[in-house]
C-alpha cells in the first residue's frame, strides 16, 4: 500500500539529526509538537500584562473586598442594631389597630339626679395613609360612602381635604346606618368606631353649665399638649368646670383591638385585646333642685328691675361642700359639645348680662359691709376693742377738709360691736381700720393681713379652673401704680369695703362659714365626700360675739326683713359702691339656722342696690328649703 508521504513541518530538509536543525526551527518544533515550556510563563504573563495592569487589577480585587464589606456591615446593621424596630414596622403593617373608647364618667348630683351623662354615636375613621392614594381611586371611594350611606358629599370632601396627620372623622352615622355599615365593610379604608357624646341637664338649668363644663373637640394646641396620653385628633376633652378639672379621672384609659390583615388590606382575624376601662362616676356636692329654685328665684326678682347679674352660693360651714354655685344668667352647654353655631355663639357673646362668665367664682367686687364681721373680729383678736368699746356716730368722720359719711344722715348715736354690725355702722369701722387722733386703728397692712386670714382676696382653692383671686391693696401698690402716696382716706374705705378691694362671692361664702361653724376656714369644694383641709383662724369666744351681732342684724337691723324665714337667720348686708353712674351692687351673706348652722348663703345681685334686691332673694331660697322644699 502506499501512503501519502506527510509533508514535512519544516521548511528544509534534514537528515534526522535534531542537532543540526537551526535555532528557530528548534523552537518552533518544541512549541508547535511538544508545547510551550520554558517560555510559556513569559509569553502568557506577558500577554496578560498587557491586558489589565497590574495596579488596576489589584484595586479591583480591593474595591470587590470593600464592596463585599460594606455589604456585610449594612446587612449586620440591619439585623442586629435595627432588627427590632424592623420586625415590628412589619408587624405592624401586618397588624391594624383599632382604638377601643372608653365611656366617660357620669356626673351625679347629691340626691342621685344625673347632671351629665353619655349618648351613644357612631363614627367612621379615615387616615390619609390607608386611604387609595390614586385621586381618581380615592374619590370613587368617598362618592360611593356618600352615596351609599346618605352623607353630603361637600362634608365628605371637606373631612378629607382638612384632615389632619393619623386618623379623623370622616361622618357621624345613625345607629341604623352604623350597622349597614358594619355588615358591609371588611377592609381598612374606612371602619366604624362606637363612641358617645355628652348630654347635660343645662337645657332645664342652665346655671349649672358655669358648674360642669362641657367637653369638645381637643383644638390644635391641646392635641400637642395631650397626645402623649394617648387622645387623638378627633377626641373631646373636658374644656371648662369640672369636665376639664376630673378629666382624667373621667375620661378612664382607651382600649386596643388589633387584627391582622391580609395582602390586600382586609381584615381577616382578631389577633389581640386590650380592653377600655371607663371612666370614675363622680358625686357631686350641687343640689340639682336647690340650684333651679335659685334660677327661678333670680328670675323672678330680678324682673322689672335693671339688675340682670347675680351670684348665690350655698355652702355647708362644717365641711364646705358647695350645694350651689350660681352665675345667673347661665347658657345651655349641649351646644358646644358638637360644635355650637356662629350666630349662637355670637348672641351670647354680645348679650350685656354676659352669661359665658362663672362670676360666683371668678367676678371681683367690692365687699361692701359684708367684710365688717371680719374686721371686727381682727379688733377683738388685735385686742384694740372689746365687746364694751363705743363710739360715738354722729354721721361720719372728718379729716382736714375730707368727710366720711356714715349712711344715716346724723349717725347712730353711741354704737359698739354688736349694734355696729348690726346696723351697719359706717364710723365704728372708720376708726377699728385708720383711727384717728383719740384712737389707733390697726392701719392698712394689718387689714389686709386679717383679710387673707379669714380668706378674702386669695383663691379658695375650689377645684375648678380659673378661679380669680380678688385684689388687697397697699401703700407700694398705689405708690407705683397710681402714683400717689396712700392716705388716710383710703384706709377708712377699706374699712368698710369700699375702694381698691375686690373680692369674689365665694370667697365672701367662705369667709361667713368662718362665723357659722366657730371659727374654721373650710375649702369650698364640689365632690362628694372629697375631705379638704380646714383651718382654725380665730377663737370660739371671740366667733361667739360676732354671731350674736349677725343675728341682730336680722332681729334688729338692716336684714329685718328675713324674720319671716322658717328658722333663725343670722347674717350682714353691703351695699358696694363701684359707679358713679350705675346702681351699687347688693349684697347679703349669712348663715341658718343661728343655733345649729346647716349652710351658708351669700347673695350679690349686680346693680341690685337701690332696692336691696339680695335681701329678698335670700328670703325666698332660705323660706323654700326650709319650709320642706
Amino acid at each position: 500500500m502506499n501512503v501519502p508521504k506527510r509533508k514535512s513541518l519544516f521548511p528544509v530538509q534534514h537528515t534526522g539529526d535534531l542537532d543540526q536543525l537551526p535555532q528557530y526551527q528548534d523552537e518552533v518544533f518544541v512549541e508547535r509538537a511538544f508545547g510551550r515550556t520554558g517560555h510559556q510563563e513569559e509569553s502568557t504573563s506577558h500577554f496578560v500584562g498587557s491586558t489589565i495592569p497590574k495596579r488596576r487589577f489589584l484595586g479591583a480585587i480591593i474595591g470587590l473586598i470593600f464592596v463585599f464589606l460594606v455589604f456585610t456591615a449594612k446587612t449586620s446593621a440591619l439585623q442586629l442594631v435595627q432588627g427590632e424596630e424592623l420586625r415590628a414596622q412589619a408587624e405592624r403593617n401586618r397588624m391594624y389597630p383599632v382604638t377601643l373608647p372608653a365611656q366617660r364618667g357620669i356626673l351625679y348630683d347629691r340626691n342621685g339626679i344625673i347632671l351629665a351623662e353619655n349618648e351613644s354615636t357612631f363614627h367612621v375613621i379615615a387616615s390619609l395613609e390607608t386611604l387609595p392614594t390614586d385621586t381618581e381611586e380615592q374619590s370613587n371611594l368617598l362618592y360611593t360612602f356618600s352615596a351609599q350611606y346618605n352623607i353630603d358629599i361637600d362634608e365628605v370632601f371637606y373631612a378629607v381635604e382638612n384632615a389632619p396627620a393619623g386618623e379623623f372623622v370622616l361622618a357621624e352615622l345613625d345607629h341604623e346606618r352604623a350597622m349597614r355599615f358594619l355588615a358591609e365593610s371588611t377592609g381598612t379604608e374606612l371602619r366604624l368606631e362606637s363612641t358617645s357624646k355628652r348630654r347635660y341637664i343645662t337645657d332645664q338649668i342652665p346655671t349649672l353649665s358655669h358648674v360642669l363644663g362641657y367637653t369638645a373637640t381637643l383644638n390644635p394646641d391641646e392635641y400637642v399638649a395631650n397626645k402623649a396620653d394617648g387622645y387623638r385628633p378627633f377626641d373631646q376633652i373636658g374644656k371648662i368646670g369640672v369636665e376639664a378639672q376630673y378629666e382624667t379621672e373621667l375620661r378612664g384609659s382607651f382600649g386596643e383591638e388589633l387584627y391582622e390583615v391580609d395582602a390586600y388590606g382586609d381584615l381577616e382575624r382578631a389577633y389581640s385585646r386590650t380592653e377600655p376601662i371607663d371612666g370614675e362616676n363622680i358625686t357631686l356636692t350641687i343640689d340639682a333642685a336647690l340650684q333651679s329654685y335659685v334660677e327661678e328665684v333670680l328670675a323672678a326678682r330680678l324682673a322689672g328691675t335693671p339688675a340682670t347679674k347675680a351670684s348665690v352660693i350655698i355652702m355647708d360651714p362644717e365641711n364646705g361642700e358647695v350645694l350651689t354655685l350660681v352665675s345667673y344668667p347661665g347658657y345651655d352647654a349641649n351646644p358646644f359639645v358638637t360644635g355650637i353655631d356662629e350666630d349662637s355663639y355670637r348672641a351670647l357673646l354680645e348679650n350685656e348680662a354676659n352669661p359665658l362668665f362663672p362670676r360666683a367664682y371668678v367676678g371681683e367686687f367690692p365687699s361692701g359691709s359684708t367684710i365688717k364681721p371680719t374686721y371686727g373680729a381682727a379688733g377683738l383678736i388685735e385686742g384694740i376693742i372689746t365687746p364694751s368699746t363705743s363710739f360715738l356716730s354722729s354721721g361720719g368722720v372728718a379729716i382736714g377738709p375730707w368727710f366720711f359719711p356714715d349712711w344715716r344722715a346724723g349717725g347712730h348715736g353711741v354704737t359698739n360691736i354688736y349694734h355696729a354690725i348690726a346696723d351697719s355702722v359706717n364710723t365704728y369701722f372708720y376708726l377699728i381700720g385708720g383711727g384717728n387722733e383719740q384712737f389707733e386703728g390697726m392701719g392698712i397692712a394689718k387689714l389686709m393681713e386679717y383679710s387673707v386670714r379669714f380668706g378674702l382676696g386669695i383663691e379658695t382653692g375650689i377645684d375648678l379652673p380659673g378661679e380669680a383671686d380678688g385684689f388687697l391693696p397697699s401703700k407700694q401698690w398705689k405708690l407705683e401704680t397710681i402714683g400717689e402716696q396712700w392716705y388716710i382716706g383710703d384706709t377708712y374705705n377699706t374699712s368698710i369695703g369700699q375702694g381698691y378691694m375686690l373680692v369674689t362671692p365665694l370667697q365672701m361664702a367662705r369667709n361667713t362659714a368662718i362665723f357659722a361653724n366657730g371659727g374654721t376656714l373650710v375649702t369650698p369644694h364640689l365632690v362628694l365626700g372629697d375631705d379638704q383641709p380646714t383651718e382654725e383662724v380665730a377663737d370660739e369666744d371671740v366667733i361667739t360675739i360676732l354671731q350674736t351681732a349677725m343675728r341682730r342684724t336680722v332681729t334688729q337691723g338692716s336684714a329685718s326683713y328675713l324674720q319671716g324665714v322658717p328658722v333663725e337667720v343670722a347674717g350682714k348686708t353691703g351695699t358696694a359702691q363701684w359707679s358713679s353712674t350705675n346702681p351699687d351692687h347688693s349684697w347679703f351673706t349669712g348663715f341658718a339656722p343661728y343655733e345649729d348652722p346647716e349652710l351658708v348663703i351669700t347673695v350679690l345681685v349686680e346693680e341690685g342696690g337701690d332696692r336691696g334686691l339680695a335681701i329678698p332673694v335670700t328670703y325666698d331660697i332660705l323660706s323654700w328649703w326650709f319650709a320642706g322644699r
